[in-house]
């Protein structure tokens, strides 16, 4: 039996360990399931303040790293400066290649991710995923803040599941919660957030590739929304 399916067969006996725990509970477990191969991919969203709150507010073994791309909001950059002085932490940061985002916007310009959803996805690669897998090396089992209603296709994720793209363990502790549940945890809390959620802004990502949605939009229709696919993703989550 080969390393990586050793770990995929560990998914079954954590769920168990799981059961009827809190998220916090959930993540002292897996710390010590698995010392120095975990991980926590933040984005700064709304969802990923609470469980960076989670981890840093009970100095757990988990390290939280941020992917920059280049062209985030304002806003974002400030809420990072915030969180680190609000925890007195430091999440990682990790940014794209700069010979392949130098290359590809001599040869396509700035906005190419607007021509085709080929360029937009090479635009995503470069500036996101690429450097998620570095971000990633060494981990056994990473921690995300997606939610099933963000769209069709997160709605056919699990708790806790085996990626078979990043060939590891994917904990998923937000996955049934609501936007609005998010909310209230987080003004409980006392958590510092992304003040582009109090204008409309339920996903946060690329300024030239984010804005706000109407009431009664589907929550990724404010995500590239000059495409029509409803399953729109980067890259990061996609099965």
């Amino acid at each position: 039996m080969s390393q990586i399916s050793a770990l995929e067969t560990k998914v079954p006996a954590l769920l168990g360990l799981l059961e009827g725990k809190s998220i916090e509970e959930s993540l002292t477990l897996l710390a010590a399931q698995f010392p120095g191969q975990i991980a926590f991919s933040s984005s700064l969203g709304i969802e990923d303040q609470l469980i960076t709150h989670y981890i840093f507010e009970n100095n757990l073994p988990i390290r939280v790293f941020s992917l920059d791309t280049g062209r985030l909001f304002n806003e974002t950059y400030n809420l990072l400066h915030k969180t680190n002085e609000h925890y007195g932490k430091k999440i990682e940061v990790y940014f794209p290649q700069h010979e392949a985002v130098e290359q590809m916007v001599t040869e396509k310009g700035t906005l190419s991710f607007y021509a085709s959803v080929e360029n937009r996805k090479q635009c995503c690669f470069i500036r996101k995923v690429e450097p998620l897998k570095r971000a990633l090396q060494g981990v056994q089992l990473w921690i995300t803040g997606i939610r099933a209603e963000q769209s069709d296709a997160r709605q056919e994720l699990q708790l806790l599941e085996w990626d078979p793209g990043f060939q590891m363990i994917k904990y998923n502790p937000l996955l049934n919660w609501s936007f609005e549940a998010v909310r209230e945890a987080v003004r409980q809390l006392h958590i510092p957030y992304n003040p582009l959620h109090d204008k409309g802004f339920v996903s946060i990502g690329c300024a030239p590739c984010t804005r706000a949605i109407a009431e009664g939009e589907d929550f990724r229709a404010g995500r590239w929304w000059w495409e029509s696919d409803s399953k729109k993703e980067c890259g990061l989550h996609a099965r």
